[in-house]
């Protein structure tokens, strides 16, 4: 007799810890969620208003050290310094889910992977078929991105009675998709390399990483500490980095994959983990204060009136970027999804359905801060080009959210009608 092999669960739901880390990534992330929001309104007004010359103005006000490479706009300020915060953060969820989260198990960590693989190319494919023969074809990664801020702060406005395992996937899938726009930004928008400059950078990496790895209690314990000695180091880093030519952001997600991640606590120490420090210290400044200030600054496009933007909606760049990650993101991860699970006998998660992985395909087209960031790569030059993609992302941002509040909104319903007929299996 023949004993049928196991089947493994994807999406499976989490260790409590894991779950709770969850839960607490997703309150956070709903506020700083409002604050973009608010900052990209404010944007959007301004740049249309009586006032659009100050706007203009203050954006493409220059300052700092031009002898270190660094005399930019404050506009350049916000997409290639604050940013490099956002980025630091998503270093250190790369590394938290490569250690001690879904990515450590090939078996858990094939389908969000796959998923995420196919939620960039589908829409790439879709864009590069709508400007195949025109000027916008250096955007072709702009609908690949994924926006986890914005997504995981719309999936805690619907969440109430959603699996927490459906919450854990988009998390997952989202990281994996910043991994992937990040090796783009670093490949595909890198003009030359400053040799010295980038092996120069090392330096600071290294001494970061040996004094975060050879004693993390003590900086966790001493947030003076963070300050004081780790930020100067990390911002020579951050300078070197641009000073290279290669995206300066890229440094941020370096030194976040250099904080030590431990996969459990030691039950001795009374001490969180310095991942977990970092985390807290510089969670809110991201969320409240540098993704607005680089949306304030990025998301002001001048449309003009509503025939200007009906011109924009018609350009290539704009609706291969809003195909893209309107219709691209669900049919890529879904379609990649299902074809994984039926290839390697891997089945859903008992809690969830494949509605539901819908959903988070369509919230996964909420593209936003990593978007607006290779957008402005994109067509450093071309200023219509530069704005017709802005405007693709915003839309399809827009629409993206809405669908997945119905979508997702209707599934929560029904999760919530079953669990108020089985209360005693909600409870388990």
């Amino acid at each position: 007799m023949i004993t049928p092999a196991p089947v493994a669960r994807a999406f499976a739901r989490g260790s409590r810890r894991e779950l709770r880390r969850v839960a607490e990534l997703l309150r956070t992330e709903t506020v700083g969620g409002f604050v973009l929001v608010g900052a990209a309104v404010i944007a959007l007004v301004w740049a249309n208003s009586p006032w659009a010359t100050s706007y203009n103005a203050l954006r493409d006000t220059a300052f700092g050290p031009a002898s270190l490479h660094i005399h930019l706009t404050v506009g350049e300020w916000a997409a290639d310094g604050l940013l490099a915060v956002f980025f630091f953060l998503i270093g250190l969820e790369l590394k938290h889910e490569f250690v001690a989260g879904d990515l450590r198990s090939p078996a858990t960590a094939i389908v969000p992977v796959a998923a995420a693989a196919g939620g960039v190319l589908v829409p790439v494919l879709i864009y590069l078929a709508l400007n195949a023969d025109g000027h916008g074809l250096r955007g072709w990664a702009v609908p690949a991105a994924t926006d986890i801020a914005f997504a995981l702060a719309v999936l805690a406005i619907i969440s109430s009675h959603l699996p927490a395992a459906l919450r854990t996937f988009l998390l997952t899938l989202a990281v994996v998709d910043d991994l992937i726009a990040i090796i783009i930004i670093a490949v595909a928008y890198t003009a030359s390399i400053n040799v010295v400059a980038l092996l120069l950078a090392l330096l600071p990496i290294g001494a970061f990483a040996f004094l975060v790895q050879r004693w993390p209690a003590f900086f966790s314990a001493r947030r003076w500490s963070l300050v004081v000695i780790l930020l100067p180091i990390a911002a020579v880093a951050w300078a070197l980095v641009h000073a290279s030519g290669i995206h300066a952001t890229v440094a941020g997600v370096a030194l976040g994959m250099c904080v030590p991640v431990l996969r459990k606590r030691q039950e001795d120490s009374n001490q969180p983990a310095l991942a977990d420090t970092l985390d807290h210290v510089i969670r809110p400044i991201s969320a409240g204060f540098v993704v607005p200030v680089f949306a304030l600054f990025s998301v002001g496009v001048t449309v003009g009136s509503l025939s200007g933007l009906g011109a924009s909606l018609r350009d290539p760049v704009t609706l291969g970027i809003i195909a893209g990650l309107v219709l691209g993101k669900p049919v890529g991860i879904v379609a990649t999804s299902f074809l994984v699970t039926r290839s390697r006998h891997l089945s859903l998660d008992e809690s969830i359905g494949w509605p539901d992985i819908m959903g988070v395909g369509v919230l996964a087209g909420i593209g936003f801060t990593v978007s607006l960031l290779v957008a402005e790569l994109s067509f450093p030059t071309d200023h219509l080009a530069h704005d017709d993609a802005k405007v693709g992302v915003l839309v399809a941002s827009l629409v993206a959210s809405l669908l997945a509040a119905v979508v997702l909104g209707l599934r929560n319903r029904r999760y919530r009608a079953w669990e108020q007929s089985n209360p005693a299996d909600a409870e388990a």
